[in-house]
């Protein structure tokens, strides 16, 4: 039994999952870079991308923990060899998700400017927010859907499958940014940031359609929606809706980031828009030790294997923490090369390196917080994640945002109250693992 926390297992699960866990962030990345380097209008674009980023991926990552929910219990109930008992439940769970999905993208599409001016975005940004929304939007349901797929697969402890689909979807949104965005001589006209989105969505499609077909041809789970109701539906409504509200204050803390960037002027949030995708990228990285926690740690968890479950989590901490480093020390040797991906504009690419350090000290506190988060949403503790992330943001974050604006810090201040943001998440769920498990093991 002690094998399945040996590094070659822990490894097996979490190198796949740190490749198919950025392909969103990539996605974004991918479009930042080209979109910044537009000829005209490049900084307007790049931050439009910026903003419309970071709401479409609060929707994702409010609307898609069903992923974490079905990944939890599926793991439980695999490692208490139980697994027929909710073999019913995955195509339910993705049938409630899609259509919460689909009322939440209707109830948008009519307020698009309104929402968009909430970011304080006006003139050519807001343009731009409306033109690349209007039509990345509508992968939204598709991207919903392909994560509910990869929590099954993270369920069955398989992250193979979610890596090859995100390679897939990396390289086609890749290939098509470039010939949609700058165009091809005789063939394509540019389009440019309306090319980003139509190269958002055509890879978002693709994927989708991936991922069906290896669910149905890889695994025995059913999207044929059955009756009665699985016992367990309850259970994940309720550990996705506490993972609802956690994501509506994850994304509060977004929110004011961005909003406030975007009120010091376009060279801050197209910036702050190149540093937070940096962020992304690198909590996705991480996050794939956290991803091998969650599917691990539910399985222990399942069969009651606490003295594997406490050695497990020491283990993938002290990896997330080491890649974190990793991460941090190759962003310091190419501190100006990584900018100029982006932008050739001076005056943003000041304002970036201006802070960029920051966001490289705050990554070993990321890689304990995302892990420990990863291993909490397998262990199916999703009450406790939502309350963490509310003091987080609500006694953290905002609190030091403001008080860094009163000092007219401006990003300094934003990534400061981050780094403040991620010390309280991961302090606090240090503390409540120890506290929990601890006594399991030694009474």
């Amino acid at each position: 039994m002690s094998n399945i926390i040996s590094f070659k297992n822990i490894n097996r699960l979490a190198i796949p999952a740190i490749i198919a866990g950025i392909a969103e962030p990539l996605l974004s990345i991918t479009d930042t870079a080209i979109v910044g380097n537009i000829p005209q209008y490049g900084t307007e674009s790049l931050a439009a991308v910026g903003i419309v980023g970071s709401f479409l991926s609060a929707l994702i990552w409010i609307l898609g923990q069903t992923r974490s929910a079905i990944s939890a219990i599926i793991s439980q109930y695999l490692g208490a060899g139980k697994i027929e008992e909710v073999k019913t439940l995955p195509a339910q769970a993705i049938f409630f998700n899609i259509l919460l999905s689909i009322f939440v993208l209707v109830s948008t599409i009519f307020f698009v400017e309104d929402i968009f001016r909430l970011y304080n975005a006006s003139g050519k940004i807001l343009e731009y927010c409306v033109i690349y929304y209007d039509i990345r939007v509508w992968g939204f349901p598709l991207t919903l859907f392909t994560f509910a797929v990869f929590g099954i697969f993270r369920g069955l402890q398989n992250t193979f499958w979610p890596m090859i689909v995100a390679l897939i979807g990396a390289v086609t949104n890749i290939v098509l940014d470039f010939i949609l965005v700058y165009g091809i001589d005789t063939i394509i006209d540019p389009m440019g940031i309306q090319g980003a989105a139509w190269a958002s969505l055509l890879s978002q499609m693709l994927m989708a359609i991936i991922v069906f077909f290896l669910l149905v041809t890889k695994t025995n789970v059913t999207l044929r929606l059955r009756f009665p109701i699985n016992k367990e539906l309850g259970r994940l409504i309720t550990m996705s809706l506490n993972l609802f509200v956690r994501s509506i204050a994850l994304n509060t803390a977004l929110y004011f980031a961005a909003s406030n960037a975007t009120s010091y002027g376009d060279e801050y949030i197209a910036a702050y828009t190149i540093a937070m995708n940096i962020w992304m990228f690198t909590a996705f990285f991480i996050d794939g030790y956290g991803g091998a926690g969650n599917i691990l740690g539910g399985r222990l968890l399942g069969s009651q294997q606490y003295k594997l479950l406490w050695q497990l989590a020491k283990r993938v901490s002290l990896y997330g923490i080491g890649v974190s480093l990793i991460l941090a020390v190759f962003g310091f040797i190419f501190y100006a090369p990584i900018g100029k991906i982006f932008t050739s504009e001076v005056v943003v690419l000041d304002t970036f390196y201006s802070i960029f350090f920051i966001v490289l000290l705050v990554q070993p506190i990321n890689g304990l917080a995302f892990v420990l988060d990863g291993i909490f949403k397998g262990l199916g503790e999703m009450k406790y994640l939502r309350n963490v992330l509310l003091g987080a943001t609500f006694l953290g974050f905002i609190p030091s945002l403001y008080i860094c604006n009163y000092f007219d810090l401006k990003l300094y201040g934003i990534w400061i109250s981050f780094m403040v943001w991620a010390l309280f998440r991961g302090i606090a769920l240090l503390i409540k693992f120890r506290k929990k498990f601890l006594p399991l093991i030694t009474g």
